[in-house]
């Protein structure tokens, strides 16, 4: 039997309205100056922003909710930076990212730069490790395919320079998960495909990866039936509550498995691509997915099979 090295800290609260219930059992994070990282989206149009701040506004131990909306789908180190001036400057100490894989990955940087009190260039340019010093993370997915909520790493776009990678580190765990389907029914089609494919993309190559292991590949075929049964339902059907439901479980599945076994090349081909056509990060795995697989099958003709 091999060996298992498993690890996920984030405390994960899923359901549709768990946010109350979630909100109730993080009391010891939920205190002082709240700041939410959103992008420039729907989120305030849905109502969902709205929805948040009463419920942080409902909890004695938040003094302030502080919103920063500037979020781009392509993260940037500038609106990085800007957000983590604010939060400096208004002393926050809990960030909470609300929106798809973009938002949640700026409040994870964002929470490392205030914690720190500094910008993120050194963590991008150089590789710098984010520290013990990172404020409580709160991630509240908007979509479902990202993972984010559940992973270590956040992907940040400098495109005066054509760069686009990860900040990495255990202390960028999100501290609370909240997984509510509900943040998902509005999604328009396009964007439903493109995240359904990225869970797809996570399970392929985390199944696919060196790094994985007895647990991780358990969930990747459970995310992949999951997929195959409901996904194609979703795509006909929108508003069809039990598929959002379950690729919302199947994306939250993929962010354990993103902190414990790695993705493969089209996740860093995907990269540069990002960077040099500013385009989403699910259309762009679509597009050089088929050569990958073509080119890789002969390396692990089990699994692919």
């Amino acid at each position: 039997m091999e060996k298992l090295n498993l690890k996920i800290p984030t405390r994960i609260f899923f359901g549709e309205e768990v946010l109350e219930d979630a909100f109730k059992e993080s009391k010891d994070i939920l205190k002082g100056i709240a700041m939410i990282i959103t992008g420039k989206s729907a989120m305030r149009r849905l109502g969902y922003i709205d929805k948040l701040e009463k419920a942080l506004k409902e909890n004695s131990n938040i003094s302030t909710v502080i919103v920063f909306e500037g979020i781009s789908p392509n993260p940037k180190v500038s609106e990085i930076n800007d957000a983590i001036k604010t939060g400096i400057e208004n002393n926050v100490s809990v960030v909470l990212g609300l929106g798809g894989g973009s938002a949640i990955d700026a409040a994870k940087a964002i929470a490392v730069g205030i914690g720190a009190k500094e910008n993120i260039d050194e963590y991008i340019l150089n590789g710098k490790t984010p520290s013990e010093k990172t404020l409580p993370i709160v991630a509240i997915p908007s979509t479902a395919g990202t993972g984010s909520e559940l992973s270590k790493g956040a992907i940040i776009s400098l495109p005066e320079k054509n760069i686009k990678t990860g900040i990495r580190g255990e202390h960028i765990y999100p501290t609370v998960a909240i997984v509510d389907p509900g943040f998902t029914y509005e999604l328009p089609k396009k964007i439903t495909c493109e995240t359904g494919f990225d869970v797809f993309t996570h399970a392929t190559e985390t199944f696919i990866s060196k790094k994985s292991n007895l647990f991780t590949e358990m969930l990747s075929i459970e995310a992949l039936k999951i997929l195959s049964e409901y996904l194609p339902i979703l795509v006909k059907s929108l508003d069809n509550k039990e598929a959002r439901a379950k690729m919302s479980y199947a994306s939250m599945l993929m962010g354990i498995n993103l902190g414990n076994a790695s993705t493969c090349l089209p996740h860093r081909l995907q990269y540069p691509i990002g960077s040099k056509t500013d385009t989403s990060h699910s259309s762009g795995l679509a597009s050089i997915y088929k050569s990958w697989v073509y080119h890789s099958y002969e390396y692990s003709e089990q699994k692919f099979n």
